[in-house]
């Protein structure tokens, strides 16, 4: 009787060691972002935003420690398929975080998709995949690419300008952008201009600004265009001669570079530095002492997108059930950053959006801050079109 007591008991005990080691399996994440050339600012935000949320929560996310895989997508379509097709392989991996750009974004979505596993993109929100070909493991923590832009189209038409010259990057969220200006601006497009991701030099493009004369320039140029071309803008004497709107192009991720020269110009997002909230103060403060900037939205989002995570851990008890992680990640019940956050039936936010405008800080630090809300609770248009509920 004793033999067998003592053999139970240490089956037992062997079964509970088991299940704890298995409780205990680490959440496997891979964060995509481009983390080298012109656009590596922006991937770094995302890379450190996600980090600093893991490493306040104790490296866990959702009571579970983590373990993340960076994958730098290096902007190369082809390189990043590569390497993350390496990393899902297997059904191995819990989630996919990024990444920055949309042509990436969609190189990736199919064999992220298909392994199974859930993608969560911090930034890039392409129309393509907000209607017809949105998905039950997709889900954005940013926007829907047109929204951003329409803001300023939307701030455009109220300020009963008639006349502008609209510019952004060859590929899908450059196109992406201007439809979205084109949607509530009312006037005449003098030029639609479409440049090379690569662009480093407009002298060409704004000598037919300087030309045209229009009522307002819109320009849709993260990372390094947005650099060069505000810094070419001022150069060329163009500050103050012609209103300047702009996403993505005087942001927290340029700024530190185009200084000055920035100083004044309006963008649109669903947050900035300075919004009035416990959680944005916290946040803020806590990223400037890790990693010496000021955040901007790339890092935010990516903030939003672990503590969604955590949160959608939390309340399905794990990655086990699909089903039950699925709707607690539709729930979205965490706090996000930019306040109001829920998810349409397409994995996009719904969510108010702003104009922001370049200020100098006390500190000699350069920030966007909100200047009025624009839209309200606002739905992407492309999400009638998707067939999930």
């Amino acid at each position: 009787m004793n033999l067998k007591f003592a053999l139970s008991l240490s089956a037992g005990m062997l079964a509970l060691g088991l299940s704890t080691a298995q409780a205990q399996e680490p959440l496997k994440i891979g964060v995509v972002s481009v983390l080298t050339g012109p656009a590596a600012a922006l991937g770094q935000q995302v890379r450190d935003g996600f980090q600093l949320a893991v490493d306040q929560n104790g490296g866990k996310l959702g009571g579970v420690p983590v373990q993340i895989t960076i994958i730098d997508d290096e902007l190369k379509p082809d390189v990043a398929v590569g390497k993350v097709r390496s990393f899902v392989e297997g059904g191995k991996v819990d989630f996919v975080v990024g990444p920055v750009f949309s042509n990436i974004l969609g190189a990736i979505a199919k064999p992220v998709l298909d392994s199974g596993a859930i993608l969560i993109s911090p930034n890039a929100g392409p129309s393509t995949m907000a209607g017809n070909a949105c998905h039950q493991n997709f889900f954005v923590t940013s926007y829907q690419n047109d929204q951003v832009h329409e803001v300023l189209g939307k701030y455009a038409q109220d300020q009963n300008y008639k006349k502008a010259y609209i510019i952004a990057p060859n590929y899908q969220a450059g196109k992406d952008s201007l439809a979205g200006f084109k949607r509530y601006f009312k006037g005449e497009v003098l030029d639609e201009v479409y440049v090379p991701l690569t662009s480093l030099d407009f002298s060409a493009e704004l000598a037919k600004i300087a030309s045209a004369k229009p009522d307002v320039v819109f320009a849709f140029l993260p990372g390094g265009l947005g650099v060069n071309f505000v810094k070419q803008w001022s150069q060329a004497g163009l500050t103050g001669k012609v209103p300047f709107l702009s996403a993505f192009t005087v942001d927290e991720s340029t700024l530190p570079a185009q200084q000055d020269a920035a100083v004044g110009m309006f963008g649109g997002m669903t947050w900035a530095p300075n919004m009035d909230n416990p959680q944005t103060k916290k946040f803020v403060a806590a990223y400037e002492a890790a990693y010496k900037i000021v955040p901007g939205s790339y890092a935010q989002q990516a903030f939003d997108a672990a503590q969604l995570i955590d949160s959608a851990v939390k309340a399905a008890g794990g990655t086990g059930d699909k089903d039950k992680l699925r709707a607690a990640l539709k729930k979205a019940d965490f706090t996000s950053l930019r306040g109001k956050f829920k998810f349409n039936t397409n994995g996009y936010p719904i969510q108010d959006f702003y104009l922001v405008k370049v200020a100098k800080r006390p500190d000699g630090k350069f920030q966007t801050e909100i200047a009025q809300k624009v839209f309200t609770d606002y739905a992407d248009p492309h999400a009638k079109d998707c067939a999930l509920k």
